[in-house]
C-alpha cells in the first residue's frame, strides 16, 4: 500500500527549469488547457450540497468534490483509480486537481483583453494607430470602423458615425465595408502585416524632423517589434474563449446557519456566463440588431470587470457595498499574489514570546523556555525516543512527551545541545534583525536575550516580543551556526564599525571603574605589578578611584587601581595605555574595534562578554541614583537670561525705528536666545563637571565631579547635554507645529518647573513628535522597499573585471573644517593607482591593493589630499560588481567574497537608519539656526595666509572688502602644505591680508548673517535706472515705527530692470575691470541703502536683501530630502546651473524672467531664464565654470549629469546624501550609496541609432548597448550614439530584465501587460525572482558553483 501511495505523492521537481517565459495565449492553448466548458452559472445545488453539472464547480470539468470518490457514489476507494463514472461522467482521481484543472466559455461575440486596451499605451491602439478614444467608440458599440474601403473616399480604419454609416450605405450600397465591436477591431488586427509596417514606420522615422512625431513613432515600433520578435498574434488580444479559474482556488465555503461564503470571482464569472447565454438565445431568436448590440457590449463590459475591476467604468460592488476583487486585483498591492505569499510566507517550526534581558549569558546564548523548546523540537525528540528505545511508535512517543515524562526532559537536552535557533525581532530593518544563538533551557515563558546584541535587533526589555525559529537540515544549521551566529557578527555591514558596543549600565560601570577620586584611600601608592594591585584592593588597603604608579613590563605607569583591574581581562596582545584612560562608551567602542583588529574574532567575543559582567557589578557596586538635587542650576543663569531680554530689547528698539525689517527682528531674536540657551548650558556643564575637593591637610583641589547625572551623560551610558539643559538650564526655543520657531523661549527648566504657558507652548512639540514618528516609520519603511528593489541584484560576480577606471576622493570639508578625514572615505577601498608620496615620490600604495587601516596612516602622514580609488560606480561587470571595485566587505573585515548580496546589503544600511531621519531637520533648540548664524571665520593652525581668487577693495573705513562669491582664503604652513580653506562670503569684511603669518585663533573674516549685500567696487555718483516710486520701488513707512524705508517690489512691465549705476565725474556710467559697467540690478525686496546722487565710496553697500526674502534655502531635510535625491525628482526651488564657463552678463527681461547670458571664451554664449524674485547669486562681470549655480536652491541632478557628467552627478548625490545623514549623526559608508547609484545610471538613452535595431530615445542597458555596438563595428556599420541617463529608484526597479521582479514591485498588471507583448523571458538572475519562484536565491551559498557541490 505505502509504495502504491508513494507513486502520485512524489511532488514534481520545482528545480529543473531554468527561465520563465510569459506570452498572450491564443485561443487554442486556452481550449488545451481546459477540462470542459462551463455551460451554467449555476455553482453548487442547495438542497444536496453536491455541484450542479456544466456549472462553475462542475465535478466532471474539474474533478471529484472527496478523494477517489466519483459524484453519484458508484465508484468508491483507490482501486478503481483512473476510471471515468458512466453515470456521471466524473475521473476517480485524487480531488486536490480540483486546484489546477481548468475550464472555459466560449463566448458568443469576441471581447477586447482590458489589459492590452486600456494599459497605456494601449498596445491594441498603438497597433491600429487609433487613440484609445476611438478604440472604445468602435468597442462599446458607439461608432463604425471602416475595415475595405472598396471604392469609395473613405479610408481604411476611419470611424463613422451610425448616421454617417446609415448615409454611406444609402450611397455606396454594399461597395465598401465597415464593421462595430471587438469582431471587427480582431479582423483588422489579424489584417495586419508587422513586417511591412516596421519597415514603413522605420523609414518615416529617418525622413522626419520633428521631435514629437519622432516620439510617437518610436513608442508604435516598440510594440509592433515586440510582436514581431514574440511569437504572438495581434488578433490573440481579442477573445473568443475565456479560461475559468480552478474552483478551489475560488472556493465556496458552507457557513453555519447554511448561508455561504464565496470568492466574489464567482459571482463575476456568474454574470459573464449569464450574459454569454443571454446572448446565445437572443442570436438564436435573430433579435433585433440594437438588442444584440446592447447584450454584447454588456458582455464586453462584463469580461472587463472579471479581468480588472474598476479599470473602465463603474467599480462593480457586491451585496456589502464592496468593490469586487477582479482577477487583477488578486495579483496587485500588499494584499496580492505576488507581495503576500509568493515573497511573504509562513514558517512552521517557530514560536514567539516576551523577551528580558539574560545577564549572565554568553554572547553566543540565548535563554529559551523549556515549554517552548518542547513543542519546536518534536520531531527530533521522537526520533530520540525510538532510537534510545523507550518508544516503538510514533503514537507511543506523542504520547509520553504530552505526558512530560524525565525521560522526555532529559532527551530534550540532549536534542538540543549545540543546535542553533534563529532569533527574530520585527521589524527586520538590516540583516542583523535575525541573529542565531545557542538555546539554554530556562524554566519560565520569556526568551532570555544577551543584553549586548539589543543594539542589533534595536530591542530592549519594556515588552518587546521576539520569534523563534529552527534550522531544520543540516545544510540550514551549518549556515546559522557559521553566518548567522551572533559571534560572527561584531561588525555592523553599514560602517564597519563594531555594534557589539557595551551600553547604559555596563558603560556606567565601566566609566565608574575607571574615574579618579582625590585623596582617596591608597593615594599614591607604589606597585609592583597587577597581582599586587588586586591583593591590596581584596583586601581593603586601595580604593577603586585612587591614583595609584604601577610597574607595567619595564616602565613604571601612573593610573588608578579601578583601570588596573579593568586590564586583567585584556587579550594579550593589546598595550595597558588601551584601558588607561577614563573609559566612555566612544573609547569603549574602540576599545572593541582595536581588539578586533589586533587580537581577532574570538578574543573579541571574551572581551565583550568580559566588560558586560564587570560594567554590570561596578554600576551596581557605585551605587548611584538621579535626585532632584542632583541638577544643580547655574548661578549665573538670571545674568545670561538679563542680557538676554536686554539684547532683545535693543533689537526691538532698532525695529521701532524703522533701522531693521520684521523678519531681520524674528531672525535676530531666535539668535539671541539660542545662545543665551547654549551660554545656560555651558554654565550648568562647566558647574556640574567639576567640583571642589578638600583634602585631610585642607588642601582643595578642583575635580571633575562624581554628580550622578553628570556621569551618565558623560560616560554615553544614557542622557545628553540636551536634557541635562532642559534639567537644570533652560529649555530654549520651541518651534510651531508648522516647524517654524517661536521667537520667545522658554526660559524655566524642569526642576524650577513651567508655567502653564511655557507647559502649554511645550505640548506642541510633544504632540508633533509622536505625529511624527508614527508618519516617519511608514515612509521610512517604503524608502527601504523601493531600495532593496532597486539593488536586489547586485551581487559579488568576479575578482577583478579589470576596469582601469575609478573615482577621486578627498577629504570633505564644510565651512573650512574636515568633517570626514580622506582616511576614514578611502579605508578597505582599492587603489586604482599607484599612491606616491607626494615629497620622497616612493610608492605608499601600489596600485591594485587594498588601503588597510595601516596604509591610511600611511597615506595621511604623507599629507596626500586626493586619492584615485576603485569604485562600484565604474565597475565594468555585466552583472553586479567585481571585488576590486567593492573593497573590503564591512562586516567581516576583509575582502567581499563572490556572492556577497552587496546590493541588499547596501539598501538595508541606508534603509535602517531612515527611521533615525526626524521629519524635521532640527532638534528644537538651536541646532537649525547654528549653521545661519556663524558671523566670522578663524583660522584652527598656524600659517601664512594665502587669497585664492579672491577680488578685493578698500572701503572709505579703510577695509578690506571681499568682492567675489567664489573667493576663499587658505592656510599654509611651513612645509608649504594647505592646512586649512574656507570659503569667503560676498560681501565680508577681511581682518588678513594677502601673505600675512597669522597665529592659531585669529580673526579672518567677519560678515553680517541676515543680511546679503549689494555692494559697488567703483567710486562715482550713484543713479537710479528704473526706480520710480510707486512703480518698482515703495517708500515702506513701518506701522510701528513711522520709519520709511525704500524697497524693490514686484513689477508687471517686462523691459523694466530697476539698477543703480555708477557714473564718474563726466556723467558716464563707470568702467569696472575689463569691460564691464558699473550697473547693479536690484532684485524684489532689495532695501535701498543711498539715494540718488549720494557720493559713493568702493566697498559701499548700495542695497541689502534681507535674509528672510532670500529665504533661506528650503532645506527638505531628513527622509523626504533623501527619498527625493534616490528618485531624483527637481527640488522645489532648484537652482539654475551654467552648462559652459563664461563671464556673466545680463540680457533682456522677458515675460518675469530675468535673462542671465554666460559668455565663453570662445564659442556662442548661453542665455538662462531666471524668475523674478528668485535672488541671483551672481553679478555682472564675474566669471562661472561650468555647473556653478546662477541662484539660490539644490540644483537638479540631471542638469549636473548632463553639464558635468556621469562621475560628477554620482559624487554629488553620494555627498547630498551623507549630508543628510551626517546632521543626524548617522555613519554609513560611501559605497553603498554609490551602489545604490550605479544602479541608478545603469542605463542610457540613444541619440542617433545608427544601423541598429534600436530606437530613438530607447532606454537601453549599458552592457547591452555596448555589445551591439562592438558587433556594429566590426561589421563595419554606422555604431549607434547614446547619452547617460539618471533614472530614480522606482523607475530603475520598474526597467529592470526581469518582469517578475518588476511585477513583485508597483504597477504589477502595466508590468505584465508590457512582458506578455514582448514574449520576455526572465532568466532569473536577480534574488526576487528566484524567492518568488522558490528556489534558492543565487547570492551567497545558493550559487551556481556551490550548488554542484550540493548535489
Amino acid at each position: 500500500m505505502k509504495e502504491l501511495y508513494s507513486l502520485f505523492m512524489k511532488p514534481k521537481d520545482p528545480l529543473h527549469f531554468n527561465a520563465v517565459k510569459i506570452m498572450i495565449s491564443s485561443p487554442e492553448r486556452i481550449r488545451e488547457w481546459s477540462y470542459g466548458e462551463v455551460k451554467k452559472p449555476e455553482t453548487i445545488n442547495y438542497r444536496t450540497f453536491k455541484p450542479e453539472r456544466d456549472g462553475l464547480f462542475c465535478a466532471r470539468i474539474f474533478g471529484p468534490i472527496k478523494d477517489y470518490e466519483c459524484n453519484c457514489g458508484k465508484y468508491k476507494r483507490m482501486k478503481h483509480r483512473g476510471v471515468v463514472c458512466e453515470k456521471c461522467g466524473v475521473e476517480v482521481i485524487q480531488s486536490k486537481v480540483r486546484r489546477e484543472r481548468m475550464g472555459h466559455i466560449e463566448l458568443a461575440s469576441p471581447v477586447a483583453h482590458i489589459w492590452f486596451l486600456r494599459s497605456l499605451p494601449s498596445k491594441i491602439g498603438n497597433l491600429l494607430d487609433l487613440t484609445l478614444r476611438e478604440l472604445e467608440k468602435v468597442l462599446y458599440f458607439d461608432s463604425y470602423i471602416v475595415l475595405d474601403p472598396g471604392d469609395t473616399p473613405l479610408t481604411k480604419g476611419e470611424l463613422l458615425t451610425e448616421e454617417k454609416y446609415r448615409q454611406m450605405v444609402q450611397e455606396h450600397g454594399s461597395g465598401f465595408v465597415a464593421g462595430i465591436g471587438a469582431e471587427s477591431i480582431k479582423q483588422l488586427l489579424a489584417g495586419l502585416d508587422l513586417e511591412k509596417l516596421a519597415v514603413e514606420l522605420r523609414e518615416e522615422m529617418s525622413k522626419t524632423n520633428s521631435m514629437a512625431k519622432r516620439k510617437k513613432l518610436a513608442k508604435r515600433l516598440k510594440i509592433i517589434d515586440a510582436f514581431r520578435e514574440s511569437e504572438n498574434r495581434p488578433e490573440w488580444m481579442i477573445m473568443d474563449v475565456i479560461p475559468v479559474l480552478p474552483p478551489d482556488l475560488r472556493p465556496l465555503v458552507p457557513l453555519d446557519g447554511g448561508r455561504f461564503a464565496t470568492s466574489d470571482l464567482n459571482d463575476l464569472y456568474r454574470r459573464v456566463i449569464n450574459r454569454n447565454n443571454r446572448l446565445k438565445r437572443l442570436q438564436e431568436l435573430n433579435a433585433p440588431d440594437i438588442i444584440i448590440r446592447n447584450e454584447k457590449r454588456m458582455l464586453q463590459e462584463a469580461v472587463d470587470v472579471l479581468f480588472d475591476n474598476g479599470r473602465r467604468g463603474k467599480t462593480i460592488t457586491g451585496a456589502s457595498k464592496r468593490p469586487l476583487k477582479s482577477l487583477s486585483d488578486m495579483l496587485k498591492g500588499k494584499q496580492g499574489r505576488f507581495r503576500q505569499n509568493l515573497l511573504g510566507k509562513r514558517v512552521d517550526y517557530s514560536g514567539r514570546t516576551v523577551i528580558v534581558i539574560g545577564p549572565n549569558l554568553r554572547l553566543h546564548q540565548c535563554g529559551l523556555p523549556k515549554k517552548m523548546a518542547l513543542e519546536l523540537f518534536k520531531p527530533f525528540i521522537y526520533n530520540k525516543l525510538e532510537e534510545k528505545g523507550y518508544v516503538t511508535t510514533i503514537k507511543a512517543a506523542k504520547k509520553m512527551v504530552e505526558r512530560e515524562t524525565p525521560e522526555v526532559w532529559d532527551t530534550l537536552d540532549e536534542v538540543v545541545r549545540e543546535f542553533p535557533v534563529m532569533l527574530n525581532r520585527a521589524p527586520t530593518l538590516h540583516r542583523l534583525g535575525i541573529q542565531a544563538f545557542e538555546p539554554i533551557l530556562i524554566e519560565g515563558k520569556a526568551i532570555q536575550l544577551h543584553p549586548l546584541v539589543c543594539t542589533a535587533f534595536n530591542a530592549d526589555f519594556d515588552g518587546d516580543q521576539m520569534a523563534v525559529h529552527v534550522p531544520l537540515s543540516i545544510e540550514a544549521q551549518a549556515e546559522a551556526r557559521i553566518l548567522m551566529m551572533s559571534t560572527n557578527n561584531i561588525l555592523s555591514p553599514a560602517h564597519g564599525d563594531p555594534i557589539i558596543v557595551p551600553s547604559q549600565d555596563i558603560v556606567l560601570g565601566i566609566y565608574y571603574m575607571t574615574r579618579e577620586k582625590p585623596f582617596a584611600k591608597g593615594e599614591d601608592r607604589v606597585f609592583s605589578s597587577r597581582e599586587e594591585v588586586r591583593c591590596a584592593f581584596d583586601a581593603g588597603e586601595a580604593d577603586l578611584h585612587a591614583r595609584v604608579h604601577v610597574r607595567m613590563g619595564d616602565e613604571r605607569v601612573k593610573t588608578t587601581v579601578g583601570r588596573v583591574l579593568l586590564s586583567e581581562i585584556l587579550p594579550e596582545e593589546m598595550p595597558f595605555s588601551a584601558v588607561n584612560r577614563v573609559m566612555n562608551k566612544k573609547v569603549l567602542a574602540g576599545l572593541i574595534d582595536m581588539c578586533y583588529r589586533t587580537a581577532g574574532i574570538k578574543a573579541t567575543v571574551l572581551l565583550a562578554d568580559r566588560l558586560k559582567d564587570l560594567g554590570y557589578e561596578y554600576a551596581t557596586r557605585s551605587g548611584l541614583s538621579i535626585s532632584i538635587k542632583d541638577m544643580t542650576i547655574p548661578h549665573r543663569k538670571s545674568e545670561i537670561l538679563d542680557q538676554a531680554f536686554d539684547l532683545v530689547k535693543e533689537i526691538e528698539r532698532q525695529y521701532n525705528e524703522g533701522l531693521i525689517t520684521e523678519g531681520e527682528k524674528y531672525n535676530k531674536a531666535v539668535d539671541i536666545w539660542a545662545k543665551a540657551t547654549e551660554d545656560v548650558a555651558a554654565e550648568m556643564m562647566k558647574e556640574i563637571a567639576t567640583t571642589e575637593v578638600g583634602g585631610p591637610e585642607g588642601e582643595a583641589r578642583v575635580v571633575e565631579a562624581f554628580n550622578p547625572i553628570f556621569m551618565m551623560a558623560d560616560s554615553g551610558a544614557r542622557g545628553s547635554k540636551d536634557q541635562m539643559r532642559q534639567l537644570a538650564g533652560m529649555r530654549g526655543l520651541m518651534a510651531k507645529p508648522s516647524g517654524e520657531i517661536i521667537e520667545t523661549p522658554i526660559t524655566a527648566n524642569f526642576r524650577e518647573g513651567l508655567t502653564v504657558l511655557q507647559y502649554f507652548i511645550s505640548t506642541h512639540g510633544a504632540r508633533k513628535g509622536l505625529a511624527d514618528t508614527a508618519l516617519k516609520t511608514a515612509n521610512s519603511g517604503y524608502l527601504t522597499r523601493r531600495l532593496v528593489d532597486v539593488s536586489q541584484d547586485v551581487i559579488i560576480s568576479e575578482p577583478d573585471c579589470g576596469t582601469m577606471d575609478g573615482i577621486e576622493v578627498e577629504a570633505l570639508l564644510e565651512a573650512g573644517e574636515i568633517i570626514q578625514r580622506l582616511g576614514d572615505r578611502i579605508l578597505g577601498r582599492i587603489a586604482q593607482e599607484d599612491i606616491l608620496d607626494p615629497v620622497t615620490a616612493e610608492v605608499l600604495v601600489p596600485m591594485g591593493t587594498e588601503i588597510d587601516e595601516q596604509r591610511v596612516q600611511l597615506i595621511e602622514d604623507a599629507g596626500i589630499e586626493k586619492v584615485n580609488i576603485r569604485s562600484a560606480l565604474t565597475c565594468r561587470s555585466l552583472r553586479g560588481v567585481c571585488t576590486m571595485c567593492y573593497g573590503r566587505d564591512l562586516a567581516q573585515g576583509k575582502l567581499a567574497q563572490i556572492g556577497e548580496a552587496i546590493g541588499i546589503i547596501a539598501a538595508q544600511s541606508i534603509g535602517e537608519p531612515g527611521t533615525q531621519l526626524t521629519m524635521r531637520t532640527f532638534h528644537i533648540g538651536g541646532t537649525a539656526s547654528k549653521s545661519i548664524e556663524r558671523t566670522s571665520i578663524n583660522n584652527r593652525y598656524a600659517g601664512t595666509v594665502r587669497f585664492l581668487n579672491l577680488n578685493t577693495v578698500h572701503n572709505r573705513d579703510g577695509d578690506l572688502i571681499a568682492m567675489n562669491r567664489n573667493g576663499e582664503i587658505s592656510i599654509i604652513s611651513e612645509s608649504g602644505r594647505e592646512r586649512e580653506r574656507y570659503v569667503i562670503i560676498y560681501g565680508a569684511k577681511l581682518k588678513v591680508t594677502d601673505g600675512q603669518p597669522v597665529e592659531p585663533d585669529t580673526l579672518l573674516a567677519e560678515w553680517d548673517p541676515f543680511t546679503t549685500p549689494i555692494l559697488t567696487e567703483v567710486a562715482g555718483a550713484a543713479k537710479f535706472g528704473d526706480i520710480v516710486e510707486g512703480q518698482t520701488m515703495q517708500e515702506k513707512l513701518d506701522p510701528v515705527t513711522g520709519k520709511s524705508s525704500k524697497v524693490v517690489v514686484e513689477y508687471r512691465e517686462s523691459d523694466v530692470r530697476p539698477r543703480i549705476s555708477i557714473k564718474d565725474d563726466k556723467g558716464k556710467t563707470a568702467r569696472v575691470g575689463e569691460g564691464g559697467f558699473a550697473r547693479y540690478f536690484m532684485p524684489v525686496g532689495a532695501i535701498l541703502m543711498v539715494n540718488e546722487g549720494d557720493a559713493i565710496f568702493p566697498g559701499d553697500v548700495l542695497a541689502r536683501i534681507p535674509r528672510e526674502t532670500t529665504k533661506t534655502k528650503d532645506i527638505t531635510g531628513g527622509l523626504p530630502r533623501v527619498a527625493e535625491l534616490f528618485e531624483v525628482r527637481k527640488p522645489k526651488e532648484h537652482a539654475v546651473i551654467t552648462e559652459i564657463d563664461g563671464v556673466i552678463g545680463f540680457g533682456k527681461d522677458t515675460k518675469g524672467k530675468r535673462k542671465v547670458i554666460v559668455s565663453p571664451e570662445v564659442g556662442d554664449a548661453r542665455d538662462y531664464l531666471i524668475p523674478k524674485g528668485k535672488h541671483i547669486s551672481v553679478h555682472e562681470g564675474d566669471y562661472v565654470r561650468a555647473g556653478e549655480p546662477l541662484m539660490d536652491g539644490s540644483p537638479n541632478p540631471h542638469d549636473i549629469l548632463t553639464v558635468l557628467g556621469e562621475k560628477e552627478v554620482a559624487k554629488y548625490l553620494v555627498d547630498e546624501v551623507q549630508q543628510v545623514y551626517r546632521l543626524q549623526g548617522v555613519k554609513i559608508n560611501d559605497k553603498h550609496i554609490e551602489v545604490i547609484v550605479r544602479q541608478m545610471l545603469k542605463r542610457v538613452r540613444i541619440t542617433d541609432p545608427g544601423d541598429s535595431e534600436f530606437l530613438m530615445g530607447e532606454h537601453v542597458e549599458k552592457p547591452i548597448f555596448e555589445e551591439i555596438n562592438s558587433k556594429l563595428t566590426e561589421e563595419d556599420k554606422r555604431p549607434a550614439a547614446a547619452e547617460p541617463l539618471l533614472l530614480g529608484i522606482t523607475k530603475a526597479s520598474l526597467s529592470t530584465q526581469s518582469f517578475i521582479s518588476a511585477a513583485s514591485f508597483q504597477e504589477t498588471t502595466k508590468v505584465l501587460t508590457d512582458a506578455a507583448t514582448a514574449g520576455k523571458v526572465d532568466y532569473l538572475l536577480g534574488l526576487k525572482e528566484n524567492v518568488i519562484m522558490g528556489r534558492l536565491i543565487p547570492a551567497g551559498s545558493g550559487l551556481r558553483t556551490y550548488r554542484e557541490v550540493r548535489k
